[in-house]
């Protein structure tokens, strides 16, 4: 019988681990990665992006991910222009993360600091709005933008063909 209570004791905790973990998105498979530079003052910083253009690809964002290689990050792309009160939250989020709000060409409007939300629900994560109208935008790990320098009325360009030379 000890026995039978001690077997059920360890599944009902492993349950409750499954349950609050389950709820965790799994990272996004089959994203498109496209080569990047950041151009500041300081040159030309290299990155990877990921790009999420669809609406469940841009909801889904970097959900569940528990890490982020340097110089990797996702690049959020609409069709229509977002209004400077549209912003992103952290629900599901695991990383601290900045966020870059952009305009069409590229040129960054503002740059936020995000941090992960252990709310069990997205009513009690916070928002971080852009500030600014946006198009896109990209976010990298947290600390990311003040470590290369990269402020605001920077610019982000797609292809390495298009980045300046180091």
């Amino acid at each position: 019988m000890l026995h039978m209570l001690k077997f059920w004791a360890i599944l009902s905790v492993c349950f409750a681990f499954y349950g609050c973990s389950s709820g965790v998105a799994a990272p996004q498979e089959g994203l498109p990665v496209v080569d990047a530079c950041f151009v500041s003052e300081a040159g030309s910083i290299p990155i990877k992006l990921e790009v999420a253009s669809t609406a469940e690809q841009r909801s889904k964002g970097l959900m569940g991910r528990t890490s982020m290689a340097p110089g990797a990050g996702m690049l959020f792309e609409y069709r229509e222009p977002r209004d400077a009160d549209h912003g992103f939250w952290m629900y599901k989020t695991l990383i601290p993360l900045d966020i870059a709000y952009l305009n069409g060409e590229g040129v960054i409007g503002a740059i936020r600091q995000m941090v992960p939300c252990a709310s069990a629900s997205g009513a009690g994560c916070p928002s971080y709005p852009a500030g600014v109208p946006f198009i896109k935008a990209v976010e990298m790990n947290a600390g990311f933008f003040r470590e290369h320098q990269i402020l605001r009325g920077d610019r982000l360009y797609l292809g390495v063909e298009n980045c300046p030379a180091q």
